[in-house]
């Protein structure tokens, strides 16, 4: 057993380390690209954590947030995205910079596995609750941020994300070039670590606590950036 780490826990030691040194050169050219095309606008950044494991828990409107949250957040962030991104260039880049492929159809335990050990080494997690892409409002959530938290204890820290899909838009579409993009981190929730078992309801107690207070946070920041969801998207083409 690892000094320190509750027995249980799922063991993660014989897993490789975070591929931090790709993000690490990856995120500063990400995060000129991106403001360099949008006007990108950060508030509450003193909400996430200097140090130590944190749970970004954020709505999910388009394809730039995983981008987003990953590349301007001022930790080093890992995120949960669905595997089928995970194929080819783009795949092989992902995997390069430590994100962590999630099958959203099955109870995936390697995804889970893995966003354990970047917990544990006191890294922050970016999760996106929805679980798709969506109008933002945040009325549902899946179990996933609520489980992460009552395993290690790390805080979690309700982010909205406003601008990065137009009113009228297709759920692919980019907004256009410096249209303006902000990003809200709110006040973190502390969610007790729980030891073994962890019950269903327990489970989705907190997932309907966080759920609620992600969707008034979103609620918050459009009132305060004026900007406001992009409500339901257009059928792709």
């Amino acid at each position: 057993m690892i000094a320190g780490v509750s027995p249980d826990l799922p063991h993660t030691a014989h897993l490789p380390v975070s591929k931090e040194l790709g993000l690490r050169l990856m995120k500063p050219v990400a995060a000129t690209i991106i403001r360099s095309y949008w006007r990108v606008h950060l508030h509450g950044e003193e909400n996430v954590p200097r140090a130590g494991a944190a749970i970004l828990a954020a709505n999910h409107i388009g394809v730039l947030d995983g981008p987003v949250l990953v590349a301007l957040t001022r930790r080093l962030t890992f995120a949960l995205a669905k595997h089928e991104l995970f194929t080819g260039l783009l795949g092989r880049f992902l995997a390069h910079v430590g994100q962590i492929p999630l099958n959203r159809r099955s109870i995936d335990t390697a995804a889970i596995t893995r966003a354990i050990q970047i917990l544990r080494a006191g890294d922050v997690l970016a999760v996106f609750p929805e679980g798709s892409r969506t109008g933002g409002e945040v009325t549902y959530a899946r179990g996933g941020a609520a489980y992460l938290a009552m395993v290690t204890g790390a805080p979690v820290v309700p982010v909205a994300i406003l601008g990065t899909r137009e009113i009228g838009h297709t759920r692919g579409q980019l907004p256009g070039r410096r249209r303006p993009i902000h990003v809200v981190y709110g006040e973190p929730l502390a969610v007790p670590r729980s030891d073994w078992p962890r019950r269903k309801a327990a489970v989705a107690e907190w997932t309907e606590l966080l759920r609620s207070r992600l969707a008034g946070h979103v609620l918050a920041a459009q009132g305060m950036t004026g900007l406001p969801l992009p409500g339901p998207a257009l059928r792709e083409l």
